[in-house]
């Protein structure tokens, strides 16, 4: 018999629809995956939380007060606890870079750069589910994913006072750097540990979000209906990687809508060549004329473009390997004239959510 975590995410699955957000989710996942970790008053007031929830004994504009205060306080009692108020001596420097620890079951660490920390981890909290968690400039950022039933929670919120929050330049530029740096340090695709792989693709995901798409959400995917994959138009000349050697493997069309058009006018439209086959100064080449040129197209005709991963879910050319036909689209945006946080590609980067997570690698 399933637990009620589990169940919980299987009703989601099947009673709301794709991408939906129902009501008290993610105050929910704050309470029983953030703060309440640590003092033994805590554990006890979370116990007894979960009890009355279970039993069906909390309405729920109850449940939804009552989580919202519970946070507050326990995130001020654990301050106070941890003396946050009792004048503790200051800290050490942070020492900049990665630090990772890696055993079974679990993936976490921190990460500090210029000064700015974000700390993170990864746990198998039953079989096949995991939990996520980010903490960086004041805010916190969850996921509980059950990829065998395509089925996650996403949320973000500020410390302080458990409220809603969004991602800033800053955040996503902190994010960005973390994402490169477990590029490098975890093994690459599948050869990755499960809850090392998802962690490595939720930030990468987080750290493309726009301010304007929401943090707290439910992200749900099925290959075929959520996401559908383009592993083929990854090759050229008959290979996944190296150069394609003039012989190229086209996908028409990436197509994106905006202030501009619609997803049929041409000029939001690009001939693709997918793949990890070339770049140039850390950019795509797109085709002008008989010239390849080195840059980013602004809503031309039709042109052939290729280079850094393009298709790839994630940023540039991350650790996995999924190249599929959201991310396609979302690449034909934030490559043709927006950028990466235009609100004019939220809707392709909503659509390819499911697609980062969720999907398989190609390679």
């Amino acid at each position: 018999m399933p637990t009620p975590r589990v169940a919980w995410l299987t009703l989601l699955g099947r009673g709301f629809p794709r991408l939906g957000r129902p009501r008290g989710a993610g105050a929910r996942e704050r309470v029983r995956h953030g703060f309440v970790t640590q003092p033994a008053l805590c554990a006890e007031a979370e116990a007894r939380y979960w009890l009355r929830l279970i039993s069906g004994s909390i309405t729920w504009p109850e449940r939804r007060n009552t989580m919202r205060k519970m946070l507050g306080a326990v995130a001020t009692l654990m301050l106070w606890a941890c003396g946050g108020a009792g004048g503790a001596p200051e800290s050490a420097p942070k020492t900049e870079g990665l630090s990772l620890s890696t055993e079974p079951g679990v993936t976490q660490g921190s990460f500090v750069r210029t000064g700015a920390e974000v700390t993170f981890s990864s746990r198998e909290v039953e079989s096949g589910v995991y939990r996520l968690e980010l903490r960086l400039h004041g805010m916190t950022l969850t996921g509980l994913l059950d990829p065998a039933n395509g089925v996650s929670t996403m949320d973000g919120f500020a410390d302080g006072n458990a409220q809603d929050t969004q991602l800033l330049d800053a955040d996503r530029e902190l994010v960005s750097a973390l994402y490169a740096e477990l590029n490098t340090a975890l093994p690459a695709g599948d050869a990755a540990a499960p809850e090392a792989m998802y962690l490595r693709r939720a930030v990468g995901l987080w750290a493309e979000n726009p301010t304007t798409v929401e943090l707290k959400r439910l992200v749900m995917g099925e290959q075929g209906r959520g996401y559908t994959m383009l592993c083929s138009y990854a090759k050229c000349n008959g290979k996944f990687t190296g150069s394609c050697g003039g012989v190229y493997n086209w996908y028409s069309y990436a197509k994106h809508d905006c202030n501009k058009g619609g997803f049929d006018w041409a000029g939001n439209q690009q001939i693709a060549q997918l793949g990890d086959h070339t770049s140039c100064s850390g950019d795509e080449y797109y085709l002008s004329g008989s010239t390849w040129l080195c840059g980013e197209p602004d809503h031309w005709s039709r042109p052939k473009v290729m280079g850094i991963c393009w298709g790839r879910c994630g940023g540039g050319c991350g650790g996995d390997t999924q190249y599929t036909l959201d991310a396609t689209n979302h690449d034909g945006c934030v490559r043709n004239g927006h950028m990466l946080a235009s609100a004019y590609c939220d809707d392709q980067f909503v659509s390819a959510s499911d697609d980062e997570l969720f999907a398989p690698n190609c390679y």
